[in-house]
């Protein structure tokens, strides 16, 4: 069965390259723009992986992972953060990410992340 990955970015370009990338991976993908809708999305989703952008709008990434950690449902997925911020890594660690890419980032470094961690 294919890996289901869910990206979640306010960028509608990113989310287009990103999922078109991971497709031709064989990977399943789900997008979602707004993060405030993302726990209800992966409840009807079910991913096996998160691609979570830090800076959003309204809820940035790492209040939506500490929403994310604090549900059983889904506290279990792994998270793969990512940012264009120098302090990028820092809130990813301490957001409890399971692993962190600065962008732009290299496709090929992103494939073998998710890999490690599906």
């Amino acid at each position: 069965m294919d890996k289901k990955i869910m990206i979640c970015d306010d960028d509608q370009g990113i989310l287009e390259m990103v999922e078109m990338i991971m497709e031709e991976y064989g990977y399943d993908v789900y997008t979602e723009a707004n993060s405030m809708q993302l726990l209800k999305t992966m409840g009807r989703e079910k991913p096996d992986l998160l691609l979570l952008d830090i800076w959003m709008p309204v809820l940035s990434g790492d209040q939506v992972l500490k929403n994310l950690r604090a549900d059983s449902e889904f506290n279990a997925i792994p998270v793969i953060m990512y940012s264009a911020s120098t302090e990028g890594a820092a809130i990813a660690k301490k957001s409890g990410a399971d692993d962190y890419l600065s962008k732009p980032f290299d496709i090929d470094i992103l494939i073998e992340k998710i890999r490690k961690l599906i």
